[in-house]
């Protein structure tokens, strides 16, 4: 079994505020998320970090934008040197998914599974990945997801003001999706190849892959640790969680 991670780092991150990013990582003055410093390091290094130290991976491939290629290579090859395989820098898109999409086209011809993680969910837990990579190569397409603690409420209306509650969802038959997603390389490949067809756009990769016919995702229960840093203040978190890895 050869397993791919794709890690799509091509994003602006518009939500976090400019601070702590190198100098060289910056472009038209916008932060980008996954190049905020924690505790010294890029979150992208931090995220690669993990995926490494995970004996099932062999190749990593991270989309950025080509502005940033050369620094992210610089920074991330000292990383990888343990891996099995080799890591692989490609111009990612305007999107998230033409980002993975760009990704999946480097892929060697001989690799079985791919796995998709944000670039900024750093605390992944190694078991997480590796019950996740083994429901994959079970089934052929598998996420990590949690249960929601809080109630969640259908509304009409915006949501940014004005909407109104007309329903309760149970929270029994709900789960927030959290990332890796690892699928067989073929079926993710035809959901990308269905997608571009229909113009399709979707909010995750399972959600193109649950338009496949005769396809289940199935879901591992993840961590409420596993956090993707968005804004500013996840980075208080981010930090809290870094110390706690430490000891």
């Amino acid at each position: 079994m050869k397993l791919a991670v794709i890690l799509p780092a091509a994003g602006l991150g518009t939500r976090m505020l400019k601070g702590s990013v190198p100098a060289t990582a910056e472009s038209s003055g916008v932060s980008r998320k996954q190049f905020m410093l924690l505790e010294g390091a890029p979150i992208l290094v931090h995220t690669v970090r993990k995926f490494v130290a995970s004996p099932l991976v062999h190749d990593i491939v991270v989309a950025v934008r080509e502005e940033d290629i050369e620094w992210v290579r610089e920074v991330l090859t000292p990383e990888t040197k343990s891996l099995l395989g080799e890591l692989k820098i490609v111009v990612g898109g305007q999107s998230r998914q033409q980002s993975v999409e760009h990704a999946l086209a480097a892929l060697d011809d001989d690799t079985d599974l791919v796995a998709v993680h944000d670039a900024v969910r750093p605390f992944i837990e190694l078991d997480t990945i590796r019950r996740v990579v083994e429901e994959a190569q079970a089934t052929g397409a598998a996420i990590v997801g949690i249960v929601p603690v809080d109630t969640v409420k259908q509304v009409s209306g915006a949501q940014a003001g004005g909407a109104k509650v007309r329903s309760t969802i149970s929270r029994e038959r709900l789960v927030l999706a959290q990332t890796p997603q690892v699928f067989r390389v073929d079926l993710l490949r035809r959901a990308y190849e269905m997608a571009a067809a229909d113009n399709f756009i979707g909010t995750d990769e399972s959600s193109l892959v649950e338009r496949l016919d005769q396809v289940e995702v199935s879901v591992v229960m993840g961590s409420e640790r596993n956090i993707k840093i968005t804004k500013p203040g996840d980075m208080d978190l981010a930090r809290l969680f870094f110390e706690q890895e430490q000891h």
